[in-house]
């Protein structure tokens, strides 16, 4: 660790050049600004005419803002949100539970059938099942999307998008499509994350 300058240094003869180049057309500050800025305490805010007294001439009036002149303002994380979750994957889910899913050797708790609906129908339905089923204890549910005419489903290529939504993809572990006695591709495994 370096040490600080001292406090008592004097400036260069170039310092002091360069000093007085940059505080050439500065003006001091009012003294009723002066007393105002002594007076503030974190809880109480600028006015508008103190800011407009502080601020140069071509700057916008502002409204009256917070003031903490010793602490800066913490910046909130943003959450990083999770992988989206593809078929048969998640994020640990060990090798043995994969094969499970895939050969259909999972028990089903819950089952839903989203055949026959509206995409809005389905999506809404879905949603509150997934809550229903997790605040149940449910650890795997079948949700039967129907494989549609001639292999265009609308639910079946919708429904693994809505999974991996963020209201949806943070009550879930992992999802597949279930095994052709459960469905085969009209319909998906999904393995729920218990409640904390």
């Amino acid at each position: 660790m370096t040490k600080p300058p001292h406090k008592n240094r004097k400036l260069s003869p170039a310092e002091s050049d360069l000093w007085q180049t940059v505080m050439g057309d500065v003006e001091p500050l009012p003294e009723s600004v002066i007393a105002d800025t002594k007076a503030l305490s974190e809880s109480e805010t600028i006015s508008d005419e103190a800011s407009q007294a502080s601020e140069s001439k071509s700057s916008p009036p502002s409204s009256s803002v917070p003031v903490s002149p010793l602490s800066p303002t913490p910046v909130p994380a943003q959450p990083t949100p999770a992988p989206d979750l593809s078929h048969g994957a998640g994020p640990g889910l060990d090798r043995r539970t994969q094969e499970r899913m895939r050969r259909g050797q999972i028990d089903i708790s819950a089952c839903i059938d989203l055949h026959g609906m509206t995409q809005a129908e389905a999506h809404r339905t879905l949603g509150g099942f997934l809550f229903d089923v997790q605040a149940q204890g449910h650890k795997a549910v079948l949700v039967i999307t129907g494989k549609g005419k001639m292999g265009e489903g609308v639910l079946r290529d919708a429904v693994p998008r809505w999974l991996n939504e963020p209201e949806n993809r943070q009550m879930i572990r992992a999802f597949s499509h279930a095994a052709p006695k459960d469905g085969g591709e009209g319909a998906l495994y999904v393995l729920m994350k218990r409640l904390k």
